[in-house]
């Protein structure tokens, strides 16, 4: 008799009771900050994580910063370009026309052809300005989506210099708008000013209406590892995981769709005990987390790219509220809804 095949599950469970938000204070004061200086900037690099190249979008910033020329980067390239060369090709695809008149780079902050390629059109575009005081770059995006990362390589690339932001594994390093850091010297035949980008904390959306979008952040890291269970982050990795191939983590364990089960065998084979032989799963839970962040659990986009998902995320985003007020009261509306099924369900 063969055994029986491995089904994965093809939802996930819906979690009413995750938190919705990680806006804070110095993400109010950067946003704030940003439009101040808004008329002193000639272009806008908003970066997004390429494995959630829908989700780690700020539609506040849409608003905050427009009618500035914007060039769209979508960093850790590396993380996410798993699968075959057509499908990788096609996501591009989809990605760079969706977003057109705007350009759109893919990068991988570790790989010098794509921070050329990025140089290279930052140094076009500063040219066509011919301004003498030199061209003002701002970099925006959602909390740890590699802004200063991106800004290192752009200098060390370009100017053979070493770091002038400082970098973490956790949201909130860069906590205030610095002074503009130059990424490209002047051309000496006048072909080309001198370059200068301004890093500025990673600004978060102060309610996500989607419970999967909140797990897709947390996940990968726009949110610090304290707001959601490691247990629950893992869960919805070993999802993923699954609808992939469970292979990715056969050296831990066989095909399952119980994270408890999967812990527990991981801290046993990788030696992360408690007293008395105990499985140690929070910190299980949380090496797993790091392991797929780092690239060793898969490399894949946790998001949908396809011309129907573009559709469907577009009529979201032209539905979607995009000032605080807005999304505060949206997410206030949220909370009283659930807290009525909640006390509905209590009842029967």
């Amino acid at each position: 008799m063969s055994p029986t095949p491995f089904i994965p599950r093809s939802v996930f469970p819906p979690l009413d009771s995750l938190p919705r938000s990680y806006y804070l204070g110095h993400h109010a004061a950067g946003l704030s900050k940003m439009r101040s200086i808004l008329s002193q900037i000639d272009m806008v690099i908003e970066c997004r994580d390429y494995r959630i190249p829908l989700t780690s979008r700020n539609p506040m910033f849409e608003d905050a910063l427009v009618g500035k020329e914007r060039v769209v980067v979508y960093t850790k390239r590396d993380l996410g370009s798993g699968g075959s060369k057509e499908a990788v090709e096609k996501r591009h695809s989809l990605l760079t026309t969706y977003h057109s008149p705007s350009p759109v780079l893919f990068s991988d902050h570790k790989a010098s052809g794509d921070i050329r390629l990025l140089l290279s059109h930052l140094r076009s575009a500063s040219a066509s300005r011919s301004n003498l005081t030199g061209s003002h770059l701002m970099v925006v995006g959602m909390p740890n989506v590699g802004k200063s990362s991106l800004l290192n390589a752009l200098r060390g690339v370009s100017l053979n210099k070493g770091k002038a932001a400082r970098t973490g594994a956790q949201p909130g390093i860069t906590r205030k708008i610095g002074t503009g850091v130059k990424i490209i010297d002047a051309e000496e035949d006048g072909g080309g000013s001198a370059v200068y980008l301004l890093d500025t904390p990673g600004v978060f959306i102060p309610y996500v209406p989607d419970a999967s979008a909140m797990l897709k952040l947390a996940l990968c890291g726009s949110v610090k590892d304290n707001v959601i269970p490691p247990f629950t982050l893992v869960d919805y990795l070993l999802f993923h995981l699954n609808l992939r191939s469970p292979e990715l983590y056969s050296a831990y364990c066989g095909p399952t769709d119980d994270v408890a089960t999967l812990l527990d065998a991981t801290a046993r084979k990788t030696g992360r005990l408690m007293k008395g032989g105990e499985p140690d799963w929070e910190g299980t839970a949380m090496w797993m987390v790091q392991r797929w962040r780092n690239g060793f659990l898969g490399r894949f986009c946790l998001d949908e790219v396809s011309e129907e998902a573009l559709v469907a995320y577009g009529m979201a985003r032209e539905n979607a509220p995009r000032s605080v007020n807005q999304m505060r009261k949206v997410g206030k509306e949220a909370l009283r809804e659930r807290s009525k099924l909640r006390r509905s369900n209590a009842g029967s």
